[in-house]
Formats: structure tokens, C-alpha cells, sequence
């Protein structure tokens, strides 16, 4: 029992206490003494260096971050684009873990084999000794291969160096999706709504099942040949196929950033990289919940199927409310206090993730809509500065801990203890990654154009199938546990395809896109498409839906939670002027509409615009005048919103307040 520990104080102890019986009393309270002395002693050194060990395992991750951003600035100097960030980082962490591995001698403190200890019901989390009347508690470090049973001092540092899992999902994984969320770019996202959902939903359950089912055929076949050691179910193949299925396509993106491709093309991948991550954790946790009722967990069972959908469908409904309602509801009001302004509205979106974690949903999507919703509602009244402040914020801590995952995939390449490679598993899963890719983008793409008029072209289709990266999200789920021989497979297998997707697809992107003659360097808003075709694109490609929601919010949800749009008084019906007047705050008056999102629907020509007792359409007709261009709509727009704030919507003024200037 002693090997449970690493340090020989316990050894010391009861060696001490057993050669003082041979002796007198006061022989043996002195000797009692020094033992406990000596203990002490080993025991603070033993934390002491612990401490050090510890600095010195961050100092060498904040290296490898500083190395990565300095050779960013020299790419981007340079203009270097085979490799992305992402990339650099990973190499950065593979040179580090084998140094970590291979380059630092083994020291250890046992020179003969430790007594064991055998318990029926296998390893437990805490032991507790007995020791001369102390009692002392031991927590479970992880099993130690036989083969290094000697070496446990460097075991232990490469332990040190393998995080909690729980640090990648409460820690690195919100201010990642929240990012992806809070500059969400809305226009072109929800001008391909429809699409986007069809990809992320359907497409990633196609992709599961198709992955799954061919990973079952590849264990089937290690089974034969007799590759398989250890127990694989069908239920770890759809998981695999579930974790697999997230995509991370942020090298590409980056990319098309860059080069400013198409911004159709950008909206589809980003859209579907935003929500798929999502789906993919909500299957997992899913395809782990499935429990026949038989005796057998493994066997299908209808019930326990349509259970796991619907264990499903309310998790990602109630991650979806919980994330929505935290964001509608955080209010920042301290304007006069950006500081505290920003850190009130950083508190509360991280909390998002862990009030969804604590609920029994899934923090990834909370934290996912509600930074769609913070930056369609609450941004609006964050003061100037407080914006600014938050934007910069939530993109520093997405850089970071992004390029951190990275380094430390590399780094886990060399400094995870319980890896598995199996060629054919490993094979069998690139293959299946393709093939479940293909099933996901093309026929769905086929019936995706059926239904729209601004058609996905076969290169998008082609840059869509290359552009499925894995990264951050199917590292972080399959590091979550790794207790089984299936799961420690499942991760080792999923970090060679990381590597892979990153360093081929990713630095293929740029040769990729000039070879499928995808256009770049046209910003989409400068775009000289024609406008009645731009305004049929908008019209077919919006879902009705959405357009509803849309006129809907703008009329009386952004009154009511920001300082943005029509005010209450103009929109809601007479008899509710009391009401309206109570709801619209005084700077929904005086400030002038600035929401980013009404030129999503400006050129539709069923969206109408009313203010007072004129109709404008977004074709330039009005109740009372024409435009016929563009620039007229705005023109009246303006005159119409002007005309509204001087004759129906000026509060009266305090008693202590100037008179109110005529606009």
C-alpha cells in the first residue's frame, strides 16, 4: 500500500515506530518525535517542489503560446499561408512533449518492488491509512504501466502536464464558443439560415450514424485478425462517430478572411462549424444515455432509441432557452463605470456555461446563443467604451485558449500514458471520416437546391467537403474520458486526424481555392451584383419564419430590451400609449435607430417599414412619395425617422431639464 505514495515518508514513519518498541518509553517519545519531524520535513519538500514543478509546467505553456504569436507576426509579415496559426501551435507542442518525454532523465526513489494491494472491486478515488493513530488520505492518481512501475517521479511530471479534463470545458471551451457566437457575422448568416440548420442538424447526424457504422465493420474486422484486446460496442462506434463529427474549420477561415472570399461561402462553413459543434456534444452525451431495458446495454432497443432522441431534443431545447434567456436578461446599466460595466457582462456570459453544466443541459450551447443573443440585445446598451472593451476582451481569450488547445494537443501526443494506436482502427477512421463527410455535404446540398434560387455551386460544394477540419471540440470530447480501452483508442486515433486535417486541408486551402475558381478578394458588401437579383436572392433564401421574428423583434422586442429601434409609442396600437410610454426609456428617444441588422431585409420587397402614418416597402415606394433608387429609401428613411422623433415620440421633460431642442 505504501506505492499508493510517492514519497517515502510514510516508510520513514512506521520504520521509526517499529524500531522504538525495543527501547523505553522516553527512547521511543523522542524517536516518536524525530520521526514526525522528519515526516513533516519530507512533506513540505515534497510540496515545495511539487510548486515548483507546477510553475514550471505553466511558464512552459506560456512559452509555447509567446513562440506561437511571434511566429504569427513573422507568417503574416511575410504573408505565409500554409500553415495556420493552429498548425504552428501543434508543432510547437510536439517538439515540447518529446522533450518532455524522451529528454529529461528519469530520477526515482524506489529500488525494490512496492508491496501491492488487491481490492475485489477495482480502483477507488480516495484511500484512507492508518499510520501509528494518524489517518492519511490518498487520491487516485491513474494507473501506472507495470513496465515503468520504477519510474513513477517522471510518470508523475507527465502527469502534471496532462490537464483535467474539466479545465478544457469549463475553462477553455466557453470563451470559444462565445466568441463564435458574439461576432456572429448576421446578415450573411441569417440570409442562409435554413441551409446552415440543415447542415448542422441533419448533416451531422448523417455524418454520425455513417461513421459509426463503419467503425463497427472496422472492430468487427480487428476482431477476426485478432487486433482487438479488450471490449468494443456498437454504442463506442457511434459515439466516435458522434465526437468525430464536430468540425473546426478555423484554419480555413482564416483564410477566407484573409482573401476575403465569398461571404455565402464563409456564412455556410462558419454557420455550420458554430451549430455543428453544438449537435455533436448534444449527440454524444445523448448515445451515452441510451439504456436498453434488457439485460444486455449494448443490444437496440426501440425504447431506449426514441428515449435517447428525446433526451436529445430536450437537452438542446433547454440549452438553447437557458442560453437565450440569460442573454436577453443581462442588463448592464453602469455606464457611468465601464470597467465594471465590462466586468459584469463577462461574469455573467461565462456563468451562462456553467448554470447550463449545473442544470444537467450542455454549457457549449448556452454559451453559444447567448452570445448571438448578448450581441443582438445587450451590446446595444453597453456604453461606447464598455463595447469596445468587451469585443477586444472575448477575442484575446478566444486567441488564447484556442492556440492553447492546440499546443497542448501536440504536447498530449507524447505526454498521454495510455495511448492505443491501431493501424487499422486508425485507417478505417480516416476513411470513414470521408465518407461520412461526403454523405453530409452533397446530397444534401442536391436537395438544398431544390428550394433555392442563389443555387450552392459544385466548387462550393468541393471547398465544403475539403474545409472539414476537426479540432478543438472532438479533442476536447474525447479527452473527456478515457478510462477504457475503447476510449483511449478513440483518442489517440482523433488526435492523428486533428494533426492531419489541420496541416494538409488547412495549409491546402489558399491552392484549393484557386484550383476549384472561387473568387477572392471581393468584399460582399461591395459586391456590384445586380439589385433586383440581390433582392430575389434575399426574398427566396430568408425563411418566412425569420422574416416574421425579424419584424416582430424590431417592432417590440428591441424597444423593450434595448435603446434600439422604433420606439413603443409608434408601434404598439393607441389605446397602449400608457403602456408604451412606461416601456421605452428615454434614450430610445433621443438616440437614433442603429440597429446593424435591418439591412438584412432593406432590399426585400415584403418587408414593409412603418413610421407614424407612413408605409415605406424596401422597394422605394412609399404612402406618400416614390424613390427609385437606393439612396432615396435612406433619404426618406432618415426624414421619416426625424419627422417621428419631432411630432409623436419627445417625452415631456423633467422638471429640472432643459427644453428639448426641435430636431
Amino acid at each position: 500500500m505504501d506505492a499508493l505514495r510517492r514519497g517515502a515518508p510514510t516508510a520513514r514513519w512506521r520504520w521509526t515506530a517499529t524500531a522504538a518498541l525495543k527501547d523505553t518509553l522516553p527512547a521511543w517519545l523522542l524517536l516518536s518525535a524525530a520521526a514526525g519531524l522528519r515526516a513533516e520535513d519530507g512533506t513540505e519538500k515534497e510540496a515545495e517542489e511539487s510548486h515548483r514543478q507546477d510553475s514550471v509546467n505553466l511558464l512552459t505553456f506560456i512559452l509555447l503560446l509567446t513562440l506561437t504569436i511571434l511566429t504569427i507576426w513573422l507568417f503574416k509579415h511575410r504573408r505565409v499561408r500554409f500553415v495556420h496559426e493552429t498548425g504552428l501551435a501543434m508543432i510547437y507542442g510536439l517538439l515540447v512533449g518529446v522533450i518532455l518525454r524522451y529528454g529529461i532523465p528519469a530520477t526515482s526513489y524506489h529500488h525494490k518492488t512496492p508491496p501491492s494491494c488487491s481490492l475485489m472491486e477495482g480502483p477507488v478515488s480516495t484511500v484512507l491509512l492508518n499510520v501509528s493513530g494518524k489517518f492519511f488520505e490518498y487520491t487516485l492518481k491513474g494507473e501506472i504501466n507495470s513496465r515503468e512501475i520504477h519510474n513513477v517521479e517522471q510518470n508523475d511530471m507527465l502527469r502534471k502536464v496532462t490537464f483535467d479534463p474539466e479545465v478544457f470545458f469549463n475553462i477553455l471551451l466557453p470563451p470559444i464558443i462565445f466568441h463564435a457566437g458574439y461576432s456572429l457575422k448576421k446578415r450573411d448568416f441569417f440570409r442562409n439560415l435554413g441551409s446552415i440548420i440543415t447542415y448542422a442538424f441533419l448533416g451531422t447526424a448523417i455524418s454520425c450514424f455513417v461513421i459509426g457504422n463503419m467503425m463497427y465493420g472496422v472492430v468487427k474486422l480487428m476482431q477476426v485478425l485478432g487486433q482487438l484486446t479488450d471490449k468494443f460496442y456498437y454504442t463506442d462506434c457511434l459515439f466516435f462517430g458522434a465526437l468525430i463529427s464536430a468540425t473546426d474549420p478555423v484554419t480555413v477561415l482564416a483564410i477566407f478572411n484573409d482573401l476575403d472570399a465569398d461571404g455565402d461561402l464563409y456564412a455556410l462553413l462558419f454557420g455550420e462549424s458554430v451549430l455543428n459543434d453544438a449537435v455533436a456534444i448534444v449527440l454524444s452525451s445523448s448515445i451515452m444515455a441510451y439504456q436498453p431495458s434488457a439485460g444486455n446495454t449494448h443490444m437496440f432497443d426501440a425504447s431506449a432509441f426514441f428515449k435517447s432522441v428525446g433526451v436529445f431534443v430536450g437537452i438542446f431545447s433547454g440549452s438553447f432557452v437557458m442560453g437565450a434567456a440569460t442573454g436577453v436578461v443581462t442588463f448592464t446599466k453602469l455606464h457611468c463605470f465601464p470597467l465594471l460595466e465590462t466586468a459584469l457582462f463577462f461574469l455573467m456570459s461565462w456563468s451562462t456555461f456553467l448554470l447550463a453544466e449545473a442544470c444537467g443541459f450542455t454549457g457549449v450551447v448556452s454559451v453559444l446563443f447567448c452570445g448571438i443573443t448578448q450581441a443582438h440585445y445587450t451590446c446595444n446598451n453597453l456604453s461606447a467604451e464598455s463595447n469596445q472593451r468587451t469585443k477586444q476582451l472575448f477575442e484575446v481569450l478566444h486567441f488564447l485558449a484556442e492556440n492553447f488547445i492546440f499546443s497542448y494537443m501536440g504536447l498530449a501526443l507524447f505526454t498521454f500514458q495510455n495511448h492505443i494506436f491501431s493501424p487499422i482502427f486508425i485507417v478505417g477512421a480516416f476513411t470513414a471520416i470521408f465518407v461520412g463527410r461526403a454523405f453530409n455535404i452533397y446530397p444534401l446540398s442536391f436537395l438544398l437546391n431544390l428550394g433555392r434560387r442563389h443555387r450552392i455551386k459544385g466548387n462550393f460544394q468541393h471547398m465544403m467537403m475539403f474545409a472539414g477540419l476537426r479540432g478543438a471540440m472532438a479533442f476536447a470530447l474525447a479527452i473527456r474520458d478515457t478510462a477504457t480501452y475503447a476510449r483511449q483508442m478513440m483518442f489517440t486515433t482523433t488526435l492523428l486526424i486533428v494533426f492531419f486535417t489541420v496541416w494538409v486541408f488547412g495549409g491546402g486551402t489558399t491552392p484549393m481555392l484557386s484550383w476549384l475558381h472561387i473568387r477572392v478578394g471581393v468584399d460582399p458588401d461591395q459586391d456590384q451584383q445586380p439589385c433586383i437579383d440581390r433582392q430575389s436572392t434575399t426574398k427566396q433564401e430568408s425563411a418566412w419564419l425569420f422574416r416574421l421574428w425579424y419584424s416582430f423583434d424590431h417592432k417590440y422586442l428591441m424597444p423593450i430590451l434595448t435603446h434600439s429601434g422604433p420606439p413603443l409609442t409608434s408601434t404598439l396600437p393607441a389605446y397602449c400609449g400608457p403602456l408604451a410610454s412606461c416601456l421605452t426609456s428615454r434614450q430610445a428617444y433621443e438616440e437614433q435607430l442603429r440597429d446593424e441588422d435591418s439591412e438584412i431585409f432593406r432590399n426585400d420587397a415584403d418587408l414593409t417599414f412603418t413610421f407614424g402614418d407612413t408605409s415605406i416597402t424596401s422597394n422605394g415606394a412609399s404612402g406618400s412619395a416614390a424613390g427609385g433608387d437606393a439612396e432615396a429609401l435612406e433619404r426618406e428613411l432618415d426624414s421619416r425617422e426625424q419627422e417621428l422623433l419631432s411630432r409623436r415620440t419627445r417625452l415631456p421633460p423633467a422638471s429640472s431639464d432643459p427644453p428639448p431642442r426641435p430636431p
